[in-house]
């Protein structure tokens, strides 16, 4: 059974709705992780790198810094092989790529500024993991 959390879940969308909106707000720019992590690869688009990777890195140093301080973070242990981990991360990046966009991207600042198109991406990938974790659940008798 997972776990129910909600002062942890509450504080976590403050936050991440709070950085979407100060991205907004500082550089003009949607907190897109998808889009933000893959524009540090090459080819580069000729943009200043530095706010990029201080988002990403900032996303790294979180749970760092609540572990250092010792607090939980409230976070799952991924159950599954190494194999299965990785051909999962790579599904999901190829979606991001698909979809033109991730939850933070559409589910988080699409949905907030009204886009169709991220409505309906967002209904798309839940709708696909919630049917991904019944039949992982419920038909293949995974935890």
């Amino acid at each position: 059974m997972t776990e129910f959390t909600p002062f942890a879940s509450l504080t976590g969308g403050i936050l991440i709705g709070l950085s979407a909106v100060m991205l907004m707000a500082g550089l003009g720019r949607i907190a897109g992780i998808s889009g933000i992590a893959s524009r540090l690869l090459p080819p580069f688009d000729g943009e200043p790198l530095g706010w990029r990777i201080a988002f990403v890195a900032g996303l790294v140093a979180a749970p760092l810094v609540v572990a250092a301080m010792g607090l939980s973070a409230s976070t799952g242990t991924p159950s599954g092989s190494l194999p299965l981990l990785i051909v999962a991360g790579g599904l999901t990046g190829f979606g991001a790529v698909l979809g033109s966009g991730c939850t933070s991207g559409h589910g988080v600042c699409g949905l907030s500024r009204g886009s169709v198109r991220s409505l309906t991406a967002t209904a798309t990938f839940m709708a696909t993991g919630a049917a991904t974790v019944f039949i992982v659940r419920h038909v293949l008798g995974g935890a």
